[in-house]
Protein backbone atom coordinates (compact mmCIF):
# COMPACT_ATOMS: atom_id res chain seq x y z
CA UNK A 1 0.00 0.00 0.00
CA UNK A 2 1.52 3.43 -1.17
CA UNK A 3 0.92 6.99 1.03
CA UNK A 4 -0.68 9.24 -1.34
CA UNK A 5 -0.99 12.84 -0.30
CA UNK A 6 -1.89 15.47 -2.88
CA UNK A 7 -1.98 19.22 -2.13
CA UNK A 8 -4.07 21.21 -4.23
CA UNK A 9 -4.47 24.78 -4.98
CA UNK A 10 -1.30 27.30 -5.39
CA UNK A 11 0.37 29.02 -2.29
CA UNK A 12 -2.85 31.62 -1.49
CA UNK A 13 -1.89 34.97 -1.14
CA UNK A 14 -3.35 37.47 1.61
CA UNK A 15 -3.81 41.27 1.74
CA UNK A 16 -0.96 43.22 -0.48
CA UNK A 17 0.19 39.74 -2.24
CA UNK A 18 1.61 38.36 1.03
CA UNK A 19 2.55 35.00 0.83
CA UNK A 20 0.69 32.38 3.15
CA UNK A 21 2.27 29.08 3.82
CA UNK A 22 -0.41 26.60 3.50
CA UNK A 23 -2.04 24.36 0.82
CA UNK A 24 -6.31 25.15 0.17
CA UNK A 25 -6.62 21.58 0.41
CA UNK A 26 -4.91 18.25 0.82
CA UNK A 27 -6.15 15.01 -0.03
CA UNK A 28 -4.79 12.17 2.33
CA UNK A 29 -6.39 9.23 1.28
CA UNK A 30 -10.22 9.37 0.63
CA UNK A 31 -10.07 12.75 2.77
CA UNK A 32 -9.74 16.08 1.50
CA UNK A 33 -9.14 18.35 4.88
CA UNK A 34 -9.08 22.08 3.41
CA UNK A 35 -7.52 24.96 5.26
CA UNK A 36 -9.26 27.50 7.01
CA UNK A 37 -11.63 30.11 5.05
CA UNK A 38 -12.35 33.14 5.78
CA UNK A 39 -14.52 36.17 4.06
CA UNK A 40 -11.58 37.22 1.75
CA UNK A 41 -12.26 38.22 -1.67
CA UNK A 42 -10.15 37.57 -5.26
CA UNK A 43 -7.82 40.71 -4.55
CA UNK A 44 -6.62 39.37 -0.89
CA UNK A 45 -9.41 41.96 1.04
CA UNK A 46 -11.92 41.08 3.26
CA UNK A 47 -15.41 41.40 2.32
CA UNK A 48 -16.81 44.30 4.19
CA UNK A 49 -20.32 44.16 5.81
CA UNK A 50 -22.04 41.92 8.59
CA UNK A 51 -21.59 38.37 9.03
CA UNK A 52 -24.52 37.82 7.09
CA UNK A 53 -21.97 38.98 3.76
CA UNK A 54 -18.88 37.52 5.27
CA UNK A 55 -20.87 34.16 5.96
CA UNK A 56 -21.83 33.92 2.36
CA UNK A 57 -18.72 34.73 1.17
CA UNK A 58 -16.47 32.12 3.58
CA UNK A 59 -18.98 29.58 2.26
CA UNK A 60 -18.28 30.66 -1.76
CA UNK A 61 -14.49 30.00 -1.06
CA UNK A 62 -15.03 26.77 1.36
CA UNK A 63 -17.10 25.50 -1.97
CA UNK A 64 -13.95 26.68 -4.08
CA UNK A 65 -11.23 25.45 -2.17
CA UNK A 66 -13.38 21.52 -2.07
CA UNK A 67 -13.96 21.74 -6.24
CA UNK A 68 -10.13 21.93 -6.43
CA UNK A 69 -10.10 18.30 -4.75
CA UNK A 70 -12.86 17.35 -6.81
CA UNK A 71 -15.43 17.71 -3.95
CA UNK A 72 -18.51 19.84 -3.05
CA UNK A 73 -20.61 20.54 0.11
CA UNK A 74 -22.35 17.46 -0.10
CA UNK A 75 -19.17 15.57 0.75
CA UNK A 76 -18.24 17.55 3.52
CA UNK A 77 -18.56 15.40 6.89
CA UNK A 78 -16.86 17.79 9.61
CA UNK A 79 -16.92 21.77 10.21
CA UNK A 80 -15.10 24.00 12.27
CA UNK A 81 -16.05 27.47 12.77
CA UNK A 82 -14.26 29.79 14.20
CA UNK A 83 -16.98 33.83 15.19
CA UNK A 84 -15.55 36.66 16.19
CA UNK A 85 -18.51 37.55 18.06
CA UNK A 86 -20.95 35.07 20.12
CA UNK A 87 -24.09 37.42 19.03
CA UNK A 88 -23.51 36.31 15.42
CA UNK A 89 -24.43 32.81 15.91
CA UNK A 90 -28.00 32.62 15.54
CA UNK A 91 -27.28 34.79 12.38
CA UNK A 92 -24.11 32.52 11.03
CA UNK A 93 -26.59 29.39 11.41
CA UNK A 94 -29.42 30.76 9.14
CA UNK A 95 -26.90 31.37 6.76
CA UNK A 96 -24.74 27.86 6.90
CA UNK A 97 -28.05 26.16 6.88
CA UNK A 98 -28.81 27.80 3.18
CA UNK A 99 -25.39 25.70 2.40
CA UNK A 100 -25.89 22.40 4.37
CA UNK A 101 -30.00 21.81 4.49
CA UNK A 102 -31.24 19.57 6.28
CA UNK A 103 -28.69 17.09 6.57
CA UNK A 104 -25.73 19.49 7.73
CA UNK A 105 -22.34 17.77 8.63
CA UNK A 106 -20.85 17.40 12.16
CA UNK A 107 -19.83 20.52 13.57
CA UNK A 108 -17.93 22.30 16.10
CA UNK A 109 -18.41 26.38 16.57
CA UNK A 110 -16.43 28.58 19.29
CA UNK A 111 -15.43 32.11 19.85
CA UNK A 112 -12.23 33.17 18.97
CA UNK A 113 -10.24 36.17 17.80
CA UNK A 114 -9.15 35.80 14.46
CA UNK A 115 -5.79 36.70 12.91
CA UNK A 116 -7.47 39.01 10.47
CA UNK A 117 -10.58 41.39 10.43
CA UNK A 118 -13.08 39.12 9.44
CA UNK A 119 -15.98 37.69 11.28
CA UNK A 120 -15.95 34.01 10.69
CA UNK A 121 -13.30 31.57 9.69
CA UNK A 122 -14.49 28.56 8.10
CA UNK A 123 -12.72 24.74 7.78
CA UNK A 124 -13.78 21.97 6.35
CA UNK A 125 -12.91 18.01 6.26
CA UNK A 126 -14.63 15.55 3.36
CA UNK A 127 -15.14 12.62 2.66
CA UNK A 128 -14.75 11.32 -1.08
CA UNK A 129 -13.13 8.07 -1.91
CA UNK A 130 -11.05 8.16 -4.84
Amino acid sequence: MTKEITRFGNIPSGAGGQRLPFSPAVRAGDFVFCSGQVAMKENGEIETGGIESQTRRTMENVKKVLALAGCELSDVVKVSVWLDDTRDFWTFNRIYTEYFGDNPPARSCVQSAMMVDCKVEIEVTAYKPM
